[in-house]
């Protein structure tokens, strides 16, 4: 008697398991950035063709996060905070996910090529083989780096957006790009550093894991003493007026004296919380001596959000009829 094969496994996957394939909530700040890029560089892109390289950016940037997910399902499973995602957790199969990102690749590039320009499409391009390609296989578990050099993927969305509207990336939209870089590393630092048992488990070598917590603070007041200045920079170089100007100083005050008080703690010595915490909760309820790390976390978000929407308010009220 022949053996009949098993029959094909249904997928169980449901729609919002592929919405969160494309990692929204990281989307949402490709958007923004890019969305800034676009508005300051000016150009003469119409408004249907803005909204398209815009649909396009974020298609991109999901198709990254969608192929990221399919090659690290196995690590992101073993992780506190990433063990829910779809592919992770089961519900969308490997094979499925990586298809899903590469048509969503092709889509967005050609799209973008086609209806703005093609060195936007190409740095998109560029932008998704480097996060899934250089960060993701190469970079990730060969040298606690990982995070300062891969994060020029998510710096590319404001060059991006300013090529898509002019057909150039000038001097100006590098300044962006590198006011994302320098933000990176003490932003996903001060996660690490209360996260190091997630990264150790998944052996990631992030800073905390193979250079230690104290190493990982001192890293980080420095990173922090480089990226404000740099932040402030376009208020003092004519990209951004006197609200930018009010923004960066301010707030980059504020991240300073966060960043001073966590070099001065003792945030990461100790384990982070018990297993036992939710996926959710445990980006921001931790132990007492880690509260510098979550408080320069959570406000490091709040200050980049706040850069961007300074500038993009001044160039909106200062376009024609406005």
């Amino acid at each position: 008697m022949t053996e009949t094969a098993p029959p094909p496994a249904i997928s169980m996957a449901q729609p919002d398991d592929f919405f969160q394939l494309l990692k929204p909530r990281v989307m949402s700040l490709v958007i923004f950035t890019a969305v800034t890029g676009l508005v300051v560089a000016g150009g003469e892109l119409d408004w249907l063709s803005a909204a398209i390289a815009i649909l396009c950016i974020a298609v991109g940037a999901g198709a990254a996060g969608a192929l990221n997910m399919a090659l690290e399902g196995e690590t992101d499973a073993l992780m506190r905070r990433t063990r829910g995602r779809p592919v992770a957790a089961g519900r969308v199969n490997k094979n499925d996910a990586m298809t899903f990102g590469v048509i969503l690749s092709i889509f967005s590039v050609m799209l973008l090529g086609m209806t703005a320009n093609w060195l936007a499409g190409g740095l998109l391009l560029m932008t998704i083989l480097y996060y899934a390609v250089f960060y993701t296989l190469l970079l990730k578990r060969r040298t606690p780096q990982n995070i300062v050099i891969g994060g020029a993927a998510g710096a590319f969305p404001p060059v991006i957006g300013w090529a898509a509207a002019t057909g150039q990336a000038p001097w100006q939209a590098w300044l962006l790009f590198a006011i994302i870089f320098l933000w990176t590393p003490p932003h996903s630092w001060a996660l690490a550093l209360y996260s190091a048992g997630d990264y150790a488990r998944a052996g990631i070598p992030m800073m905390p894991v193979a250079r230690g917590a104290k190493s990982t603070r001192l890293q980080i007041l420095i990173y922090s003493l480089v990226f404000v200045p740099v932040a402030v920079a376009p208020g003092l170089l004519g990209l951004g007026g006197v609200l930018y100007l009010a923004v960066s100083g301010i707030g980059g005050l504020g991240f300073l004296f966060l960043a001073v008080r966590l070099w001065r703690s003792r945030a990461g010595d100790q384990p982070d919380k018990a297993e036992a915490v939710g996926r959710e909760a445990a980006l921001y309820d931790v132990r007492a001596e880690a509260k510098p790390a979550r408080n320069l976390f959570a406000f490091s978000i709040l200050y980049l959000m706040a850069l961007f929407a300074a500038l993009l308010v001044e160039s909106l009220t200062t376009l024609p009829g406005l």
